[in-house]
């Protein structure tokens, strides 16, 4: 009959045994973040005014309509695009150049007046050194990420930028770990200090992530998301006790905002926790004026903050609801939350 092949293990109800020392495996872990670590200190330690040069390169090609072009080889290809998508977040076309492909039509995508970023380690790797000569020819600058200051690469390169690394994480000193590493954070430092230096806004790196949590904790306000009309209980500080709790029912809602009569601005508001601590301590108090009993002065959010900050104020205040106002202090809407899992925005 046919079923699922248990191990040895399994069958003698034992436990397989653990197939490497636990301190010898964490401590290869280390070694290798350590290494890691010491590159990018190095790298940020020897950062000098070449690299103010690129920031300003990058400046006239992005001033001029012109893109980042990031190339290289091996495990420069990952690095390169996730610089490219690091630029294009902050707003700074970007793409990625297979030098392989280059030379088979992909050169195409070249303008007079973008900016490459070539990326190789020893600055001799063939396939990149090879793509100088042919940008040149269309009028594109060359930007040299390497580890080598006299290598062919950075040595005909309009500018430089230097990552340091010892070693490589691995152990053999072999596998590129410690200098990808360093490699990405240069560019990563090159993308937010331009990010930084002109200035770009969260709403403007909200733009281009309109999609998932982070997304919408970024562009959602509370007015996209409030409740209004039938949804919110609303009413006047003069109503009863029972017209409040009727008005709640109705709105299915926790939170009845009261407004004074004539101004129309907010005077309190009151719970469902209100109505239950007067239920078991207050007889006849459905006929009562609600405004004995409700909370003057409540928390508010303006209806064009972000949603996320009207989210800090619930949790700091440990309330569920928040009474939305427009400029005049008139409750406008509702942000109940219940309503706040759904947005995903935690």
């Amino acid at each position: 009959m046919g079923g699922v092949k248990k191990d040895a293990a399994e069958d003698s109800g034992k436990t397989a045994p653990q197939r490497f020392d636990a301190e010898a495996a964490v401590r290869a872990g280390r070694n290798c973040l350590r290494w890691e670590v010491e590159a990018i200190e190095a790298t940020a330690a020897a950062l000098d005014g070449r690299f103010a040069a690129v920031l300003d390169r990058i400046d006239a090609a992005v001033g001029a309509g012109r893109k980042l072009i990031f190339s290289g080889v091996g495990k420069n290809v990952p690095v390169s695009q996730k610089l490219v998508a690091t630029f294009n977040s902050t707003g700074v076309r970007s793409i990625f150049l297979d030098p392989i492909q280059a030379f088979h039509g992909d050169l195409g995508i070249c303008m007079e007046g973008d900016l490459a970023f070539l990326l190789s380690n020893s600055g001799e790797t063939d396939e990149v050194v090879r793509l100088l000569p042919a940008l040149r020819r269309f009028g594109v600058g060359v930007v040299a990420v390497t580890a080598d200051a006299g290598s062919q690469l950075a040595t005909n390169a309009d500018d430089v930028l230097l990552f340091q690394y010892s070693r490589e994480g691995c152990p053999l000193d072999l596998a590129p770990t410690a200098s990808t590493t360093a490699a990405q954070a240069l560019g990563d430092a090159l993308a937010m200090a331009y990010a930084g230096l002109r200035e770009f806004s969260r709403e403007d790196f909200a733009r281009f992530h309109p999609g998932g949590a982070l997304g919408r904790r970024l562009i959602l306000r509370v007015r996209d998301v409030m409740r209004t009309g039938a949804r919110m209980a609303c009413l006047s500080a003069g109503s009863t006790i029972k017209e409040v709790l009727l008005a709640l029912t109705q709105a299915k809602c926790g939170t009845a905002a009261l407004f004074e009569d004539g101004s129309g601005r907010l005077e309190g508001v009151f719970t469902d926790g209100d109505f239950r601590r007067l239920a078991l301590g207050l007889p006849g108090f459905l006929d009562a004026p609600v405004a004995d009993h409700m909370t003057r002065s409540p928390k508010t959010v303006g209806e064009s903050a972000l949603v996320v900050e009207a989210l800090k104020i619930l949790e700091r205040s440990r309330i569920n609801d928040l009474v939305v106002v427009d400029a005049d202090m008139r409750p406008v809407g509702l942000l109940d939350g219940q309503d706040l899992p759904r947005l995903k925005i935690y």
